[in-house]
């Protein structure tokens, strides 16, 4: 697959316009929330950083098709950039720095370039398909980002947003297992739980309900990284309903637990 290097680029350009437009209202006393049909929030924020980023790439690359969570697909093309504009809607509204946005590039059904940048934290996470995954603030002071080495549940670290959704996906006591097969449990929860997969500080997470904007990006760094990315039934890749993401090691036996008994 050819290098992707002019297209991750852009996606910085658009991570950074992204930190300023959030940041810039980020606590602010006056924040528009609104609720959605679904009944989660949206701030001005989300809408704004989408639209921002609609602009800029109808001009940069006005053959691609885009994806976003708020206003959906415009264009048709077998490149696509997905995003989530503000991951973590709730946190950002409520003050907490856990949110970040959420950019990708995929051909057909492959994540060949994802970015997650989360400013509130002071950090950034991104990939390319082929070239690794890196973290830092800036593409010219990155550190490459691995996953770990652990080999036995009762040693790894799982990570999590919530444990609503495993009921309604009948796997409640399945998940329950899993956690308590664990040696530790954690919601550190959304984006973070994946970035710190691929950054082996943590061994896997898992989410029960999740649409391609929430993952497509932290698909290919995971992957990047060395680790595992699928949907709980195993199907690899971003595209299925829900995430299971492991330093590749742990994921059999990961899937065979969340499995139907």
């Amino acid at each position: 697959m050819p290098s992707h290097t002019d297209d991750l680029r852009l996606a910085h350009i658009l991570a950074d316009d992204a930190d300023s437009i959030a940041m810039d209202r980020y606590k602010a006393q006056d924040l528009h929330v609104a609720t959605k049909p679904d009944m989660t929030p949206v701030s001005e924020s989300d809408k704004k950083v989408e639209d921002v980023m609609r602009r800029t790439l109808s001009r940069a690359r006005p053959r691609d098709a885009f994806v976003g969570e708020e206003e959906g697909t415009t264009g048709w093309s077998a490149r696509r950039w997905v995003v989530d504009p503000i991951d973590g809607t709730k946190n950002y509204i409520r003050g907490v720095p856990v949110w970040a946005t959420l950019i990708s590039l995929m051909i057909e059904d492959q994540v060949v370039v994802g970015v997650v940048s989360a400013p509130a934290l002071g950090r950034r996470w991104w990939a390319s398909y082929g070239d690794g995954a890196w973290t830092g603030r800036a593409l010219m002071s990155a550190q490459p980002c691995r996953v770990s080495d652990v080999a036995k549940l009762d040693d790894a670290s799982l990570s999590y947003s919530s444990l609503t959704g495993w009921e309604k996906l009948g796997k409640k006591d399945q998940w329950a297992g899993l956690m308590d097969a664990c040696w530790r449990t954690r919601a550190y929860g959304d984006f973070w739980s994946y970035m710190l997969v691929a950054e082996g500080a943590v061994d896997i997470a898992a989410e029960p309900e999740l649409n391609l904007y929430d993952m497509a990006a932290l698909a290919v760094i995971v992957e990047e990284a060395g680790g595992r990315f699928t949907s709980v039934d195993g199907e690899p890749g971003p595209n299925g309903p829900n995430a299971v993401a492991t330093n590749g090691r742990l994921h059999d036996e990961v899937l065979a637990r969340l499995a139907d008994s």
